[in-house]
């Protein structure tokens, strides 16, 4: 599984699942994974004559799949990047920052060439022990005549075995301001008005406004220099025993929703 891929499906579960509450609010949640509803926009991949291409990825990648790492320009969470092609139906990727490994990567494309596995460990946005899981990914479009299995246009069907610190979030409201940590080491302390703060703990997140637009609702809005890269909308249930949240990866252009249970 290409980095910011992987990346992006491990950012999606690791923001904030923010909310505007008192005391209903307050507490830990974690994200029900049987309720995700996953990105419908396919990513691109090409593994033809030795060369990767990520086709989706922001800024897009391209590099010789030789195993050998490769300097990337323009992702927050790596700086280089190695494709290894194991055998005809398996490619294993491996991310590091500052010469450390910070992701790896192994995806099995199925016989009939339609579905795929990826297993994955990332610790690229972590200041603890790493999220690690796995995806299922459907084919929607074929690669080109002669590519590699794992090239074509691919959507995630499902995710499986997330460890815990990529689905639990915590906060609390006091004075008018919204404290957020995740198991991560993700946090900010953010007033519920709109104004910017510093958003701690992630390469690709550095200031944050938190507005509520309701009694149970909130609009939690991440940047990066300035620039809008994630919009989330949170909603709690009357009961407060839930919350929907809906994730807009304006980066990517792509969305995604799930729910998030009160522990």
């Amino acid at each position: 599984m290409n980095k910011p891929l992987s990346a992006g499906l491990c950012l999606l579960l690791l923001l904030p699942l923010a909310a505007m509450a008192d005391g209903p609010f307050d507490g830990t949640w974690k994200v029900d994974m049987s309720k995700v509803q996953m990105p419908k926009k396919p990513d691109v991949l090409v593994l033809k004559d030795g060369t990767y291409d990520c086709k989706t990825c922001v800024p897009p990648v391209s590099i010789k799949a030789d195993g050998q790492d490769h300097a990337i320009a323009g992702h927050p969470y790596i700086d280089s990047m190695a494709i290894q092609v194991v055998d005809a139906r398996t490619v294993k990727e491996t991310d590091k920052k500052g010469g450390k490994v910070v992701a790896t990567s192994t995806t099995t494309v199925a016989p009939d060439g339609k579905m795929a596995k990826v297993d994955f460990s990332d610790s690229s946005n972590s200041s603890g022990a790493p999220v690690t899981g796995s995806a299922d990914l459907k084919q929607v479009a074929a690669g080109p005549v002669g590519a590699h299995a794992i090239s074509g246009s691919w959507v995630t069907a499902g995710m499986a075995n997330m460890s815990e610190n990529a689905t639990e979030i915590t906060f609390k409201e006091e004075g008018g301001m919204l404290n957020m940590s995740a198991p991560t080491g993700q946090s900010y302390a953010a007033k519920l008005d709109g104004t910017e703060a510093p958003y701690k703990g992630d390469p690709g997140i550095n200031s944050v406004t938190v507005k509520k637009t309701g009694k149970n609702s909130m609009v939690e809005t991440d940047k990066r220099d300035g620039k809008v890269v994630a919009v989330l909308t949170s909603t709690v249930s009357a009961d407060g025993k839930t919350m929907d949240v809906h994730f807009d990866d304006k980066l990517r252009n792509r969305s995604m929703a799930f729910v998030a249970v009160k522990q």
